[in-house]
């Protein structure tokens, strides 16, 4: 292994940090530096480099504990503005999902569902303040009589309110269009036939794992921005896989690292937990991340400077070879060239939509500095990293 020439530690950023001599820059601002001063210079100057996405995020919720009733309840069934949420944790906890669909709701049986409401609007209301209406049915016990609860609640009333996502911040993913001759609704939004349109959902450039792509400084206890407070990594996001194709970047060309993440959902912001309604699909969560990046060395310094140009990902036919289970790419295409608002496919130009935002990745990544410069945020230092192989 190549010595490094330039080295630093957690303990002397932070300290940076404390005294409010730390140099942060947002990864957008990092690609300029190394380009005018190189990776060994840019790591002397520059102490940390912050990143950001805002995206859909299915696998996401919240543990809720509500309190003891009076007479006590042992609630197995749980419903939060009529969206059931999973009552089998202990009498009064519960989770919500985000992609739970409101009770009631016609679904796809009248094609496409509009889906209006769900678990990620429950929780976009709880954190925006509004008033959400609980109700409550045991079987009731000798410990645990009453059989139902109803009352209306905000999050304050909430004994504890905990945002756990078990799959956030999906190291690339799929581009995705429909070769079939009909239009298809997809969790990627709606695909027109006959390639007339393709759908991708990173931050390219902006995005966290992009900019530490073997996951070098991020691992259980890190610290970041999430729904607009701090959070931390929790562990491994599920369907966390590293050992996919890689570009001479070292970034994976495929689906790769996930993160599992955490935090107070009582802190946390509307703003940067929306709800969403994907027609013909269901609901899901935007959920807002940034996770600042430590330049330990040169080698970090040349990670955080990856460039749209030079991040690729797959494209795959969402209408036949996805839901059979079928992974065969039909092109391989640069972010730079999804951003553009087109892509050329088999000789094919194809206009391009993110399901992200990269203004709001922007937004997160400029927050996170202005936190980390006015002292407010220190880095977490990872008591346990990310596989860098499949679990």
């Amino acid at each position: 292994m190549k010595k490094m020439r330039v080295g630093k530690t957690f303990q002397e950023i932070n300290a940076k940090i404390r005294e409010g001599k730390a140099v942060v820059v947002t990864a957008e601002e990092m690609i300029d530096i190394v380009e005018r001063h190189g990776d060994v210079e840019a790591a002397r100057k520059v102490d940390v480099v912050t990143t950001g996405t805002f995206s859909p995020m299915c696998s996401s919720g919240a543990f809720l504990n509500f309190g003891h009733t009076a007479p006590k309840i042992r609630a197995s069934k749980v419903w939060l503005n009529d969206v059931p949420a999973y009552g089998g944790i202990a009498a009064v906890d519960c989770f919500l999902g985000a992609t739970e669909v409101v009770e009631g709701d016609p679904l796809n049986s009248v094609y496409p569902g509009e889906f209006n409401y769900g678990g990620g609007h429950v929780l976009q209301d709880l954190v925006a303040g509004n008033v959400i209406r609980l109700r409550a049915e045991g079987y009731g016990t000798d410990c645990y009589p009453s059989r139902r609860h109803e009352r209306n609640i905000t999050l304050h009333d909430l004994r504890d309110a905990v945002l756990f996502n078990p799959r956030n911040c999906y190291q690339n993913y799929n581009c995705a269009v429909n070769v079939s001759d009909r239009t298809i609704y997809t969790y990627m939004g709606m695909l027109r036939p006959r390639m007339a349109n393709a759908s991708y959902a990173t931050a390219g450039q902006l995005s966290p794992l992009f900019n530490d792509p073997y996951y070098r400084t991020i691992g259980v206890g890190t610290r970041i921005f999430l729904g607009g407070a701090q959070g931390f990594v929790a562990w491994p996001g599920t369907q966390h896989n590293p050992n996919v194709r890689r570009g001479g970047n070292g970034v994976p060309m495929e689906g790769a690292g996930t993160i599992a993440t955490i935090g107070n959902l009582k802190e946390m912001s509307p703003e940067w937990l929306v709800g969403a309604s994907i027609l013909g699909y269901g609901v899901s969560l935007y959920v807002g991340i940034g996770i600042p990046i430590p330049i330990l060395n040169e080698e970090m310094a040349r990670f955080t400077a990856v460039r749209d140009e030079d991040l690729f990902t797959q494209v795959y036919d969402y209408s036949m070879d996805y839901p059979k289970g079928v992974a065969k790419s039909l092109g391989e295409v640069s972010y730079r060239d999804l951003r553009s608002g087109k892509i050329t496919l088999n000789g094919q130009e194809v206009s391009t939509a993110p399901m992200s935002s990269y203004f709001k990745a922007r937004e997160i990544a400029g927050i996170l500095k202005e936190w980390i410069e006015r002292g407010d945020f220190i880095l977490g230092e990872p008591q346990q990293g990310l596989p860098s192989t499949p679990t």
